[in-house]
């Protein structure tokens, strides 16, 4: 992202504001693994949005229409000795000239120069229970204005949820964010390949993900969007299954969510493939059930439609499926009365999608006065349905037992209809067959 759009995040949000307000946003602490060693840091992603400002121990403070500074960033002062341990610090010169703001203090200062505005303004606007920290030096400040009313300060009368505005922005994607979705899909779509090509049995999953990491890694995306899961066999079955551990056996399917991070922001694709390249004719139903149950959501992905049309139309289609495979009972005529009664839960019990763009699942409400939100240009979302036959589910035969598929992509919508971001992944079964069983397969 460049400067000026952060800038123009920053005047969104404040032209956004009430008068006399000030907002106040820190970035994430520092986050201990294990003893002296500590997780690769992080910023926080709305203060990120804001900022681009990516080093810890910084607080963004916007105070609209202040004539010294309307944007203040508090951060680490300059030390060569720190340094040298542990690489550049932008300091209070490099907010400046490198990050936009219009004035920056060492945030050893913050309670000396921001008590002095907070005495001038009267709404606050503050994400109250996301930083522990700051949340008690807030309840300091409001204290020691408090002793003050008797010499003529009031300081603010309100707080208000800074989430509301500022998610708000976040959900709809410029043409920037979108970029930056589009290659960090693409980028996780050549590792979703390698994948394929590298599938053996024997490997273990701990394997795939290594593969998956390696060509995430020599792209450009050193993160991950979220931990991996590759789940073989019966593993597939577990939505959230990261242990990664146990070997891919022959006959049996393996399911891949993963997705890398670049330049903060996600991706998220899932393929599922067998583990020897050919379906068997039972997973191809299941697989070309799923695979169907996606395209009709991904076609109800438009402006003017809402959030939940996509899930809808899956539910439809697979429940159509389980009835006629056999898996549901009943007859053509009661589709409606099997999903109106959920009857394809106990198989398929997640939601079709989630916003997707900063965070892996990302802020933004999906209903609005109690009603499911109005798709629009610049919303990102996944496509994702799955069907998940339990080792030993009863009433169904045993030849659905133990499989588990979820096939998802990422789509934006557009001012004609969508755009699928993470296209580049092929997922239908003659396409994975034939990469699968290329020469250019790995091994």
């Amino acid at each position: 992202m460049t400067p000026a759009e952060f800038r123009r995040r920053r005047d969104n949000l404040m032209h956004l504001m009430a008068p006399d307000s000030i907002a106040i946003l820190p970035t994430a602490p520092p986050s201990i693994r294990n003893r002296d060693v500590h997780y690769p840091y992080r910023p926080d992603s709305d203060f990120y949005y804001l900022t681009g400002f990516a080093e810890p121990e910084a607080v963004a403070v916007l105070v609209p229409g202040r004539a010294q500074a309307e944007y203040i960033l508090f951060c680490r002062k300059r030390d060569e000795s720190k340094e040298r341990w542990n690489g550049p610090i932008a300091g209070q010169k490099g907010a400046v000239r490198q990050y936009g703001a219009d004035a920056s203090f060492p945030i050893g200062d913050l309670d000396e120069i921001l008590l002095p505005i907070l005495e001038q303004v009267r709404r606050v606007y503050y994400a109250l229970g996301c930083n522990a920290g700051l949340d008690q030096r807030m309840a300091d400040w409001l204290n020691r204005l408090r002793g003050k009313v008797r010499t003529g300060v009031q300081g603010p009368v309100e707080f208000i949820a800074l989430d509301h505005h500022l998610h708000e922005l976040r959900l709809f994607k410029g043409a920037e964010e979108i970029q930056a979705m589009r290659h960090a899909a693409d980028i996780s779509a050549q590792a979703h390949l390698r994948v394929m090509r590298a599938c053996r049995a024997g490997m273990a999953e701990y394997a795939l993900e290594a593969e998956f990491l390696h060509e995430c890694t020599i792209r450009g995306a050193r993160h991950q969007a979220y931990s991996p899961i590759v789940g073989g066999g019966v593993n597939g079955c577990v939505l959230h299954y990261e242990a990664n551990q146990a070997v891919l056996k022959e006959g049996d399917l393996v399911l891949i969510d993963a997705g890398c991070e670049y330049d903060y922001y996600a991706s998220d694709i899932t393929r599922t493939f067998p583990v020897s390249g050919r379906f068997s004719p039972a997973q191809r139903e299941l697989y070309e059930l799923v695979l169907e149950a996606q395209q009709a959501a991904i076609k109800k992905i438009k402006p003017g439609n809402h959030w939940n049309d996509p899930h809808q139309a899956a539910v439809r289609t697979i429940t159509r499926g389980l009835l006629e495979l056999g898996i549901l009972k009943g007859s053509s005529r009661s589709i409606a009365k099997l999903i109106r009664e959920e009857k394809y839960k106990p198989f398929y019990m997640h939601r079709t999608g989630h916003w997707l763009g900063m965070d892996v699942h990302d802020v933004g409400v999906y209903k609005v006065d109690g009603e499911w939100r109005i798709l629009k240009p610049g919303m990102c979302l996944t496509v994702e349905p799955g069907l998940y036959i339990a080792p030993h589910a009863k009433g169904v035969h045993k030849r659905w037992r133990g499989i588990g598929i979820r096939i998802e992509d990422d789509v934006a919508v557009t001012e004609g209809r969508h755009e699928v971001l993470s296209a580049a992944m092929p997922k239908t079964v003659a396409k994975i067959e034939a990469l699968m069983n290329s020469s250019e397969k790995y091994g």
